[in-house]
């Protein structure tokens, strides 16, 4: 952070004591004062926010279903099973989250 900018805008926010404590702790830690620390986190922690999940909700019930379906296939004694679609689609519900979440 520029030491040479004028803070002249306030902000409050409304803590316990306990998060206060960590905030405090936290920046210590860094040897930053709480304003440095939080303004630093708050510019390198990127939040993503999916605006339509639902059709991997979908999929994951439709999983959940199929996975539901084998176990009752295997608890009934049914020794063939393939669960090659069940894995592929567990992957593709991975990667699918995996690149909301900004990992892919």
């Amino acid at each position: 952070m520029s030491k040479q900018r004028r803070r002249d805008q306030t902000l409050t926010v409304r803590l316990t004591a306990k998060e206060k404590e960590h905030i405090q702790k936290c920046a210590a830690t860094a040897k930053m004062s709480v304003t440095d620390y939080l303004v630093a986190l708050s510019i390198k922690t990127e939040i993503r926010v999916s605006e339509n999940l639902k059709p991997l909700l979908i999929e994951l019930k439709r999983i959940g279903n199929n996975i539901n379906q084998l176990a009752a296939k295997a608890n009934s004694g049914v020794n063939v099973i393939d669960l090659h679609d069940v894995v592929q689609a567990q992957r593709d519900l991975y990667d699918a989250l995996m690149q909301i979440a900004g990992k892919r």
